[in-house]
């Protein structure tokens, strides 16, 4: 049945996780879910095919590093992201604000937007909330998110105050700049994304606020910046159940296979990290029996498979040594075969989830990954 982009149908709810669908212009989305992150319009290593084998639904693209290079309009000329990169399915962008905060070497935050310079070659540029909503209606992502400051960790009730007031409004502007006239017309959506550093009244705010704004979808940002995990946790425990129920909720930039079953346990339907293709660049993959490290010497002359549980291409091809032997010779293979393998064990996490939510058995499942990971 066909249903309009930002239709959010939760199927099975067991305790606060709960498992459904969401809608958008290209195809429907399954949740709890983990996407892959394509920064430039490519996950790393890894090609449509490879995402299509492993049952990628949807994957995410990088706003800031987008417009430096090709440059949005040359997208836009080329098809969307969809078009350029020939990925058929949903896409979510990230505004870039990350990103300005993280890498550029010169910033300046004011009322109008951030401006920065580009750490390709210096060169100014000015990112508004409507600057990024153009921009990322040029990629024609599914899911736009708003512009927003992501401040430090550590930073002081004060600072992260002032942060949060400045985030709604730049909200506001977004949500003018693509009311929800444009929903129905565009088929985009556009999440608003929940700060509040570590102090939870501000967060109450912040979610509060945006609740107003009647985004299609909600984001907790700021969290896994430096923090610990015990208050990382707790700050997400407290904000989740804040935001709507008939909506989707997206925990940006987290994490690893605990944090994301851990989320799941707090009703968080979405996720996106670049642990699994960075670590597999490293030679640290994710098994059933837990994490190895593929460079020791133990696996030298191992003709075992990877993980004997996993059916992803690498582990029904290759074995343990194959896989060693590629590291320690940084052939190019290593980083696709690694990378797929772990991109393929993220994704099953979610498909098990799903699965345990709806047989009404995720406490156990999440127990299991306690003990995995824990123990």
């Amino acid at each position: 049945m066909h249903m309009e982009p930002g239709t959010f149908i939760v199927r099975h709810t067991d305790g606060k996780a709960r498992c459904g669908e969401l809608h958008t212009a290209h195809g429907v989305v399954q949740t709890p879910i983990f996407m892959p992150v394509g920064t430039v319009g490519s996950v790393k290593a890894i090609a449509p095919d490879d995402l299509d084998a492993m049952g990628a639904e949807i994957i995410l693209g990088n706003t800031y590093h987008l417009y430096l290079r090709p440059g949005d309009d040359l997208v836009a000329r080329h098809g969307g992201l969809h078009g350029f990169s020939s990925w058929p399915r949903p896409i979510l962008t990230d505004s870039g604000g990350f990103q300005v905060f993280s890498l550029s070497s010169l910033r300046k935050l004011t009322e109008e937007g951030v401006a920065f310079r580009s750490h390709l070659d210096g060169s100014k540029h000015l990112f508004t909330p409507e600057k990024v909503i153009s921009i990322q209606h040029n990629l024609n992502s599914d899911i736009m998110m708003c512009l927003d400051e992501c401040p430090p960790h550590d930073a002081g009730y004060e600072y992260v105050a002032r942060s949060l007031g400045l985030t709604s409004r730049w909200a506001e502007r977004c949500r003018a700049a693509y009311p929800k006239d444009d929903v129905a017309r565009r088929g985009q959506l556009l999440f608003g994304i929940v700060q509040g550093g570590m102090f939870k009244q501000l967060r109450t705010e912040s979610a509060g606020q945006l609740i107003d704004m009647d985004f299609e979808g909600y984001a907790i940002g700021g969290l896994s910046v430096g923090e610990s995990k015990d208050v990382m946790m707790d700050i997400l425990a407290h904000t989740a159940p804040l935001l709507p129920e008939g909506k989707p909720r997206y925990l940006m930039g987290v994490g690893t296979p605990l944090d994301i079953v851990r989320g799941i346990s707090h009703g968080v339907d979405m996720f996106d990290c670049v642990l699994p293709t960075r670590n597999a660049r490293n030679g640290t993959l994710y098994t059933s029996l837990g994490k190895i490290n593929i460079k020791r010497k133990e696996f030298a002359e191992d003709d075992g498979p990877l993980d004997p549980a996993c059916s992803c291409y690498t582990c029904r091809t290759f074995s343990r040594a194959y896989l060693r032997h590629l590291f320690h010779a940084q052939e190019l293979l290593s980083f696709r075969l690694n990378s797929i393998h772990n991109l393929t064990y993220f994704l099953d996490v979610v498909r098990g989830a799903r699965a345990a939510i709806a047989a009404g058995r995720f406490d156990e499942y999440h127990q299991h990954f306690e003990n995995l990971y824990t123990s």
